[in-house]
């Protein structure tokens, strides 16, 4: 979530609270779709990412080792991909 925050303030969109629906809506609202800095697949990760983060603290269930596996690997290529924008 961070990283899309601040792919968010680098492009001048910034709130002074950021919750998360927001930070979710905004980045695939105007930095996928409207803008196309992002690839449309990464409209995904943050829903979903959040969601299995919500489920591991909220509902007493672990997660499996292949769930975390693919957690880390989508946090990595979306980091991968602002961290690319954001140094350019």
């Amino acid at each position: 979530m961070q990283s899309a925050i601040a792919a968010l303030a680098d492009n001048g969109i910034k709130r002074e609270r950021m919750e998360y629906k927001w930070v979710q809506a905004e980045f695939a609202g105007k930095l996928i779709k409207s803008r196309k800095v992002y690839p449309a697949k990464l409209k995904s990760y943050l829903p979903e990412m959040q969601m299995v983060r919500d489920n591991a603290d909220y509902s007493g269930e672990n997660i499996s080792r292949k769930k975390a596996a693919e957690q880390l690997r989508m946090a990595g290529e979306m980091l991968s991909m602002i961290e690319k924008e954001l140094l350019r």
